[in-house]
């Protein structure tokens, strides 16, 4: 069933998804596809019916900055799709634009202390046609948990740009610190991997991500959710990872 905006039920359905997928295509007739899966806690936002956004985290590459950026270009697709519960497939067609780190645009979204370690842009799409299909053929799936594993590397690398940035305080001209987030992006996301230009401006920021993830917080494993889950069964009690 096709619409143009998103209702309050679908809103709502959105919230409760724990991933989602990106689909972007270069305009080139032999230009590739791209299609990129995402978790969404804390990064999906539904701003009305008719607008969303996401937190966009480095990568090993960075194809759907690229191909956005594509003169003429700017087409994406958000696909969410239930796993758990009644099936449904959800398709948002729509424009993006970027919003690179620490321009006042994404500062309007996310500011400095809220911002998730490793992130370089935010993605805003106006949603012009929302789609909804049965789904009926999607199998079945237990959610486990969230990994972690991309945002705490990417607070480690945070952190060598925050002794970067302290070091450039006495000593010119200003120190970059080579294992830092923003020498990866400068090595990574610059283009994308057929020379589609990319980040124009969060590599080059004089302005160092401030460290906000919490290193103190619980972050099970998958890993370790299994064992509670097993241990939980064996004493026959609800596991509390």
């Amino acid at each position: 069933m096709l619409n143009f905006l998103l209702s309050v039920l679908l809103i709502e359905w959105i919230v409760q998804q724990h991933m989602f997928w990106i689909v972007i295509a270069a305009l080139q007739g032999d230009g590739h596809v791209n299609v990129s899966p995402k978790g969404t806690v804390k990064f999906f936002h539904v701003e009305s019916p008719t607008r969303v956004w996401y937190e966009d985290l480095r990568g090993s590459g960075v194809e759907m900055i690229a191909h956005m950026r594509q003169p003429g270009n700017g087409r994406i697709i958000i696909l969410f799709n239930a796993f758990e519960g009644p099936p449904r497939i959800l398709c948002l067609w729509g424009k993006g634009t970027i919003c690179e780190s620490a321009t006042p645009e994404y500062n309007k979204y996310i500011p400095p202390f809220n911002h998730k370690a490793g992130s370089h842009a935010m993605i805003v799409i106006d949603v012009h046609k929302v789609g909804t299909s049965c789904g009926s053929g999607v199998p079945l799936y237990k959610f486990e948990t969230q990994r972690t594993m991309l945002q705490r590397c990417c607070d480690q690398l945070e952190g060598f740009d925050q002794d970067g940035e302290a070091q450039s305080q006495v000593q010119a001209p200003p120190h970059t610190h080579p294992c830092g987030i923003k020498a990866w992006w400068t090595l990574e996301n610059i283009a994308s991997f057929h020379g589609l230009l990319a980040l124009r401006s969060a590599h080059d920021s004089s302005i160092s991500p401030i460290d906000t993830f919490d290193k103190k917080a619980l972050h099970p494993s998958l890993g370790q959710t299994k064992s509670a889950e097993k241990t939980a069964a064996m004493v026959g009690r609800p596991s509390r990872v």
